[in-house]
């Protein structure tokens, strides 16, 4: 499409499912030299062929998978050094996450514990990860995916919404410390998108799909590729000044509140 991202080395966590995966193929799309798709697994739960092995039959970009659970450190490293292969990593993406709907008064401590080890440890220490390797270079792009739960609360996902604040006042405290050394810090949230954790997990898009959509200003809910294209804009120069930004993708709900 363009060479947006031409010599770029990304690292996309969750990259197997959902809006990882659209962001993965949207880079290669764009240009960039090489993707490491990082996940628990390769097999897409939405059915289909791998990420990797889409972007190295659709595009020219070369592409790995590497087993990496965002909430082990040493799993965390591999995926980085997986990247040196290529030059080293220039963009990380922070994509990986779990979603829930719990009721406050029985979450268990393990079942918290999970969703903060996931949503909050893995994108801090996926960053510093990646902002090891790309401080000595005095560059680098991180992206952090948190989400309208992060700027608004909402009953049924307190232990989400928490995880999700966290990231992004995470994103906005790594901007400041990380801009001197040329590393960009930005955050998206989305809205309501159409992937497994919406269907699935917990089934927001549904019998009430019709009524979800009239509540969204554009009048259609999310996809996947909604995200990566300002995934895309973000790790590209056109987003040169863009740091610690939080950039809401929803089609305007927010704003309609």
């Amino acid at each position: 499409m363009t060479e947006l991202l031409a010599n770029t080395v990304a690292v996309v966590t969750g990259a197997a499912s959902g809006n990882g995966r659209a962001i993965a193929l949207a880079f290669a799309r764009h240009g960039a030299k090489a993707i490491v798709v990082a996940d628990v697994q390769a097999a897409p739960r939405e059915g289909g062929q791998p990420t990797h092995e889409r972007i190295l039959a659709e595009t020219q970009t070369h592409a790995i998978f590497v087993r990496c659970d965002v909430t082990s450190l040493a799993d965390l490293d591999v995926a980085m050094e997986a990247a040196e292969a290529f030059g080293g990593v220039d963009v990380l993406v922070n994509n990986a996450g779990v979603f829930r709907e719990q009721d406050f008064l029985t979450v268990t401590e393990i079942e918290y514990t999970f969703m903060m080890d996931v949503n909050v440890k893995g994108v801090y220490f996926g960053a510093q990860a990646a902002a090891k390797r790309m401080v000595p270079k005095g560059r680098g792009r991180i992206i952090n995916l948190s989400s309208l739960a992060g700027l608004q609360g909402a009953g049924g996902f307190v232990a989400y919404c928490a995880s999700k604040g966290a990231v992004r006042l995470m994103t906005c405290a790594l901007a400041q410390e990380l801009g001197e050394h040329g590393v960009r810090v930005n955050a998206i949230c989305p809205g309501l998108v159409e992937t497994s954790m919406t269907t699935i997990d917990v089934p927001l898009v549904g019998e009430a799909r019709a009524a979800e959509e009239q509540s969204i200003p554009l009048h259609r809910i999310g996809a996947p590729e909604d995200v990566a294209g300002v995934a895309v804009w973000l790790a590209s120069d056109l987003a040169s000044y863009v740091n610690g930004a939080s950039v809401v993708v929803d089609g305007g709900a927010f704003r309609a509140w």
